[in-house]
């Protein structure tokens, strides 16, 4: 049983898809999502700096491009019909619904595009931020962040939970932070997948009317509990929801393993997920697209099957 996962925003990194772009069929179609989005993913992709790449409106289009073509090349020649799901971690739940069949991939994009642009906005309206904290106690990290009026983004597994809000509020957390928990300020531009993405939650509602939704036709889970979701058109409306609740990448792990999963694929720009189910799900075998050269040994996975 082998499930593809597909990396949220911070998976990005200056020129990852530089080694892409030497395929011609990659390259063509990336320039046909930059048209669409009306952003030169070509030149964020290999040439853009750290700085501009961090900016939502540009990473969040930019990694589901990436990981839509990713999918494209790893699925060809039958091997879809090998695979026994897929989940994305935040923004990565567009590429899954995209990979599910539930949006097409110009749909996916669409609503990207809007996604990012409205996340960019509602953080520009209040300073906020995030920090990872690893380790310690998670009843005493939730109370702590209950004192400071901090919220808990992302419960990502394997003893990490990434935490938002106020900068004051942040700063206080990691200087007296839960007992053996380390805080690591995160370089991201607001409070996401809290209350401050409201704002960002009203807009995708609006955008979400117009997309076409079909109900999938490979296995999907949701970050908003880690559950199958098995209608299309509900999973369009936890993307909307899930802008300003928590990620529950945690759950999607332990319903891998319910599911009895035998190997997870992530596709590019890839490591984040990978690392994650390596501490969460021991033993599993797993493999990371991060360049052409990483399809080989996915498809050998994948081709185990048979």
């Amino acid at each position: 049983m082998i499930v593809v996962v597909c990396p949220g925003q911070g998976s990005q990194t200056p020129g990852f898809l530089a080694p892409w772009l030497e395929r011609p069929d990659f390259a063509a179609d990336l320039r046909a999502i930059s048209d669409a989005v009306g952003l030169d993913l070509v030149a964020h992709g290999t040439t853009s700096d750290a700085d501009t790449i961090r900016d939502t409106a540009i990473a969040q289009p930019l990694i589901v491009a990436a990981g839509l073509l990713t999918l494209k090349a790893l699925l060809a020649d039958g091997r879809r019909e090998r695979i026994a799901g897929i989940a994305g971690h935040s923004v990565g739940e567009l590429t899954a619904a995209a990979g599910a069949g539930i949006l097409s991939d110009a749909e996916a994009v669409r609503f990207v595009r809007e996604r990012g642009a409205a996340m960019a906005a509602a953080a520009a309206l209040t300073p906020t931020g995030m920090s990872a904290v690893l380790g310690g106690d998670e009843a005493e990290l939730l109370t702590r962040l209950d004192e400071l009026g901090l919220e808990p983004a992302n419960f990502n597994g394997g003893g990490q939970i990434v935490v938002a809000g106020a900068p004051d509020a942040l700063a206080a957390l990691a200087e007296n932070p839960p007992t053996r928990a380390r805080v690591i300020p995160l370089q991201v531009a607001g409070a996401f997948h809290t209350r401050y993405m409201k704002p960002a939650v009203e807009r995708l509602a609006e955008v979400a009317t117009g997309l076409q939704t079909n109900d999938p036709t490979l296995p999907i889970w949701t970050n908003n509990d880690g559950s199958r979701v098995t209608s299309g058109a509900r999973f369009v409306e936890l993307l909307v929801g899930q802008v300003s609740s928590p990620v529950r990448w945690d759950l999607c792990m332990t319903a891998f393993s319910e599911a009895g999963v035998t190997g997870i694929i992530e596709v590019a720009p890839a490591g984040a997920l990978v690392g994650l189910a390596k501490r969460a799900l021991k033993g599993v075998p797993s493999v990371a697209i991060r360049t052409p050269d990483d399809l080989p040994a996915a498809w050998e996975l994948i081709d185990q099957l048979v």
